[in-house]
């Protein structure tokens, strides 16, 4: 059966959301949906690695990614990350170009960005779940209240944060975070907004923005530790 149950550390802000009908709704239809003999990414367990990861008291930065990878073995848990031994995606490809550019570092050799989440940078899609080979197939079926809840729940906290908001899905959260922020008086907070990495849109702003230099730059002007963005070999 499936289990939607986030870590303690968001389970206060995130109650509200999870006794909701919608993700009642939701934990009946993955599980009617496994029932059936379809395969839904990322596997139960490590649909919520990404609070599990990443403390809400300890998240620095935001990166919102839309829905996870699709294709066998690749979601696990974190926006935009993959296994070790996965081929790196696309997207994920033009992110490490565009930090090469920006930063300098050598592009890694895989994709697993947990070093990231361990550092506070939280790797939130704003679905959790996928249908094999089905891309957006369980947007709308109540994940975003979840996600939602957590979005809302850094941008009430008085401590920093940065997000890393790339592509229309992610960029439409933007108004959300500004009003969270200002009613809770939270922050100080950046929005650093960019097309998505995709081979289809990276070329219209995201290679070049610079996004992860200017984060940086962000945290330690209000006293933080910067994120070191450079993957363990």
């Amino acid at each position: 059966m499936t289990s939607i149950a986030p870590p303690e550390s968001w389970r206060p802000a995130l109650e509200p959301a999870l006794t909701s009908l919608p993700m009642r709704t939701l934990g009946g239809f993955l599980n009617a949906e496994e029932a059936a003999g379809k395969h839904i990414y990322p596997p139960a367990g490590t649909r919520l690695a990404a609070l599990a990861l990443t403390p809400l008291a300890d998240v620095r930065v935001v990166i919102l990614g839309q829905d996870p990878y699709h294709g066998p073995g690749q979601a696990h848990g974190l926006a935009f990350s993959v296994q070790r031994g996965v081929p790196v995606p696309p997207s994920l490809l033009n992110i490490f170009k565009e930090q090469e550019s920006d930063l300098g570092l050598p592009r890694p050799k895989h994709g697993h960005l947990e070093s990231w989440a361990r550092q506070g940078v939280l790797l939130l899609n704003t679905v959790l779940t996928v249908e094999a080979g089905q891309a957006a197939s369980h947007q709308g079926m109540g994940w975003e209240l979840l996600t939602d809840a957590a979005i809302r729940a850094v941008a009430e906290r008085p401590a920093p944060c940065v997000y890393l908001l790339w592509g229309s899905h992610a960029r439409a959260k933007a108004p959300r975070i500004r009003e969270a922020t200002a009613a809770a008086k939270g922050g100080p907070h950046l929005i650093l907004e960019a097309p998505h990495p995709s081979p289809l849109s990276a070329y219209r702003g995201f290679l070049g923005c610079r996004h992860f230099s200017r984060a940086n730059a962000f945290l330690q002007e209000h006293g933080c530790n910067p994120i070191d963005w450079q993957l363990p070999a």
